[in-house]
């Protein structure tokens, strides 16, 4: 097959129907808007879900209820069984070997730890966030839980105003 070979299904494409062009083309004179009234007037019906009068189905249906938090942290999900299966004893996981295993897609957002499954390797894991039982299954196999602090910046730090003691321990003033 060939580029020259490439054509639309049949029936896919259709001429556009020309219409106002004489009396023999079928579409003539009134150009399938009838006589007078509404239609036949230029910028002539309502709007696209007028129902004659008809409360419309927009207005029928309930308003669409809550929000979405724009300022909301998505952290990128890891579990407990998927870093025995895809780490070697002794290795130390972070953001960028959990990229390069292809267990997140992007090494510098926010991780965070689940407690699925077991754990029977030492591991050091560095992450935003543990869940306890994560942490508890990590520590109780021998290896070390990394706690990162989380860096408030942009319109998240400013919009959200938070307090100073909160601020302090996101940035980790304390270490």
């Amino acid at each position: 097959m060939k580029l020259h070979d490439l054509k639309p299904d049949p029936g896919s494409k259709r001429k556009r129907k020309r219409v106002g062009r004489g009396i023999a083309a079928g579409q003539g004179k009134t150009a399938g808007r009838g006589h007078k009234g509404q239609g036949a007037r230029s910028g002539g019906g309502k709007g696209p879900y007028f129902e004659g009068g008809q409360l419309p189905m927009v207005r029928r249906l309930p308003f669409k209820r809550g929000f979405t938090n724009i300022f909301a942290i998505e952290y990128q999900e890891v579990n407990v069984d998927v870093l025995e299966a895809r780490f070697s004893e002794g290795a130390v996981v972070d953001g960028a070997s959990l990229a390069e295993a292809g267990l997140v897609r992007k090494a510098d957002a926010p991780i965070k730890v689940l407690g699925r499954g077991e754990l029977s390797k030492t591991l050091e894991v560095h992450a935003n966030k543990f869940t306890k039982s994560a942490a508890s299954k990590i520590e109780g196999a021998g290896g070390s839980v990394n706690r990162h602090a989380l860096k408030v910046t942009g319109a998240r730090a400013t919009v959200k105003k938070m307090r100073k003691v909160d601020l302090e321990r996101l940035h980790g003033a304390g270490d």
